[in-house]
């Protein structure tokens, strides 16, 4: 379906020339402003228009997808199971120690996708068109759900229309999987709305009542109306006016009940009404920190940033920490790492506490060993913050958070000691740490933290070849704390090095039942399904992965390579294709380009490919093999065998080993041809191969 970027200075602009275009029915029109009910303000509304009838056409998609819904829609809950089920939400908030990664919410985009496509599929009423107006403003994570929808092609019949300011977004900082700008770019057509007949009344301070109301309407919207008059008379009001009705519009906002306006529009009257250095920051502290919690880090950063504008260190100490911290912390998750150090660095300068400084040497720690990226990372800094960390723990007064601070200080450092290579001595620290915690706490006390133990210690076993110990970590952590997907996802892959693939395969569909869909489970299914004799299942996981992941290069060659076994060349050529766009010197994807050339009967062009393949990793044998073969059926011999030697020696295939002999064949060098039917026959029972010997033995006896 062809979907549309509709471009304009106001919304009634952009409103007019929507309705030019031919579309089919709307399904719903979507205000994405982050001002309303911050992330997901899009996907929630959507969600909470349609939620009855959603849980009672899709029940199963509802419940599989939990994670997604409660996260953009939170007040659905009580209405589903529960959506965080796993340890750290069972444990207090001080003893968490476990968060979700910078692409959580791309992994919540596609799951909400899904939901979506489920839920049209239900409704059967043919093509439907979904409208995301004030895109421009919207959250990261509900540009990432636009862009998902934008590019996905299992949404049969949806025309996605997107809303914007006359200037493309800005995509936000840091590292980021999706790029609306790129996606409205390569997904969407351009339409620019024409300015009408909106000339604003100029402000007189005569009609002052006019003038409240005015100002009033646009403080009702919450602050996101682009309407010129109702700005220009808020603007007007007197500064306390303002602020009463920022009061008035909040205290009806919290009569509403609804735990998604604490994300949007509450702490933006908070902060713009009579009281933003207590009422502000206390609405600002409380969405920062459910934003953190769920994995929400843009967000997070947002409402950080906006609360240090509200306070300072000397007048507010605990708040400008807590912003500061989260902002921080969120920074670096998102691949802000510079700006992140520059906070801890602002935080040591301005305070002399034993327990900031701990928690500010381990931060930064990590920042060296984890969050920049691998050419500036500094395990000698990140060691020396690390053991500073340690000594700082030791100087607690309670002898119990002595113990969980020292142990969670040396789990920090077990990290750099793998990272630096020197897996020995990070399995010394975790096992130490293991013991204190099971000598010096109660069993139920840190029960996340010990778990956390237990998985480090299971990877280090797999960083050193030990996968039977591995297994046995990672068997346990599964039994403690069976509703985290990770834990069942490395089960899977180890279960994969010891080769029982059966088990693997139940394990990553365990870890996806659980979470929402992750490129990473789809494609260990894929090749697992291959080492099971699968291809039809590989296939089908291989093209979920590149729903969910496009530039995932991997799945993008293995799937080309089984669609050209299918015999589907166009299919093959589309993902080499696409593939080669985003690494044009791709040996795998250039050997496969030859393929698909040569099968086309391009044989020349398929030369040039394979060559070139070869010519930036001579280790691929099927491409010296395929080259070899278009030498044999050119005619030449000696080229033929000098690559299929190659192709032999790192690969001796019976298929290149006959090849080879084809090509002794017709070179003359008969016992030599006769050598390789016998090698093929030695493992395989192959008529052909048995033909051409008799064929070669009765030339040689002639």
């Amino acid at each position: 379906m062809q979907h549309y970027w509709v471009r304009g200075e106001r919304r009634i602009f952009r409103e007019e020339a929507r309705r030019r275009l031919s579309l089919p029915p709307t399904l719903a029109v979507l205000d994405a402003h982050r001002r309303l009910r911050g992330p997901y303000t899009a996907a929630g509304t959507f969600l909470r228009q349609f939620a009855d009838d959603l849980i009672g056409r899709c029940p199963d998609s509802v419940a599989r997808h939990s994670i997604e819904l409660f996260t953009s829609a939170p007040e659905l809950e009580g209405r589903l199971p529960t959506a965080w089920r796993s340890l750290e939400w069972a444990v207090k908030n001080e003893e968490r120690t476990r968060f979700y990664s910078r692409i959580h919410t791309r992994n919540i985009a596609n799951g909400l996708a899904e939901v979506l496509r489920d839920y049209l599929a239900a409704r059967g009423e043919g093509p439907r068109t979904l409208v995301f107006e004030n895109a421009h403003e919207a959250d990261p994570a509900d540009q990432e759900f636009i862009s998902v929808l934008l590019r996905r092609t299992d949404l049969a019949g949806l025309v996605v229309v997107v809303g914007t300011a006359d200037e493309a977004p800005a995509d936000p900082p840091g590292e980021i999987d999706i790029s609306m700008v790129e996606h409205l770019a390569t997904f969407a057509t351009p339409v620019d709305a024409i300015p009408i007949d909106a000339t604003p009344v100029a402000v007189e301070p005569a009609r002052t009542a006019e003038m409240r109301a005015l100002a009033k309407e646009y403080v009702d919207s919450d602050g996101v109306s682009d309407d010129p008059e109702l700005l220009a008379a808020y603007q007007h009001l007197p500064e306390t006016e303002r602020a009463e009705l920022h009061d008035d519009r909040r205290r009806q906002l919290l009569e509403r009940a609804e735990f998604s306006l604490t994300r949007g529009a509450i702490p933006y009257h908070a902060e713009h009404g009579s009281e933003p250095g207590s009422t502000g920051v206390q609405a600002l502290l409380a969405a920062m920190r459910h934003c953190f919690a769920v994995g929400l880090y843009q967000a997070t950063v947002e409402f950080g940033l906006r609360g240090r504008a509200l306070v300072e260190p000397d007048s507010d100490w605990r708040a400008w920490w807590a912003f500061t911290h989260d902002a921080a912390n969120a920074m670096a998750t998102l691949g802000r790492p510079d700006e992140a150090l520059a906070f801890y660095n602002e935080a040591r300068a301005a305070s002399q506490d034993t327990e900031v400084h701990r928690e500010l040497s381990y931060a930064t720690g990590m920042l060296y060993a984890r969050h920049y990226p691998e050419p500036q990372r500094d395990y000698l800094l990140a060691r020396a913050y690390m053991n500073q960390t340690i000594v700082l723990a030791a100087a607690l007064p309670q002898p119990k958070q002595r113990a969980f601070q020292s142990v969670f200080a040396r789990n920090g450092l077990a990290l750099v000691e793998v990272r630096d290579r020197r897996p020995e001595e990070a399995l010394r620290l975790l096992e130490y740490g293991m013991a204190r915690l099971a000598e010096e706490l109660e069993p139920d006390e840190h029960r996340l933290h010990k778990v956390v133990l237990r998985y480090n210690r299971a990877q280090v076993y797999v960083g050193m070849g030990d996968f039977q110990k591995a297994l046995e970590e990672y068997e346990a952590v599964v039994r403690i704390d069976p509703n985290f997907p990770e834990h069942h996802f490395n089960l899977g892959m180890v279960l994969r090095r010891l080769g029982r693939n059966a088990e693997a395969l139940a394990s990553f569909a365990s870890s996806l039942e659980i979470s929402p869909p992750y490129p990473e489970a789809y494609y260990n299914m894929a090749d697992t399904r291959m080492e099971l004799g699968d291809p039809a299942g590989a296939l089908a996981d291989f093209s979920q992965v590149i729903q969910l992941d496009p530039k995932h290069i991997d799945a993008r060659i293995n799937r080309a390579g089984l669609r050209c076994d299918d015999g589907d060349l166009d299919g093959a050529w589309a993902d080499v294709t696409a593939g080669l766009a985003l690494e044009p010197e791709n040996p795998y994807l250039l050997a496969l380009q030859g393929r698909v050339l040569a099968e086309r009967g391009k044989p020349e062009e398929a030369e040039r490919a394979l060559s070139r393949a070869l010519e930036l990793d001579a280790s691929l044998a099927e491409a010296w093999a395929l080259r070899g073969v278009l030498y044999l059926e050119d005619g030449d011999a000696d080229r033929a065998i000098a690559d299929l030697d190659r192709a032999a020696t790192l690969n001796g295939t019976p298929d290149i080993l006959f090849n080879r002999a084809l090509a002794y064949e017709q070179l003359g060098s008969l016992d030599r041809a006769v050598a390789d039917y016998d090698a093929i026959l030695a493992v395989a029972d192959d008529a052909d191969a048995a033909e051409r010997r008799r064929e070669c033995l009765g030339a040689l006896s002639r």
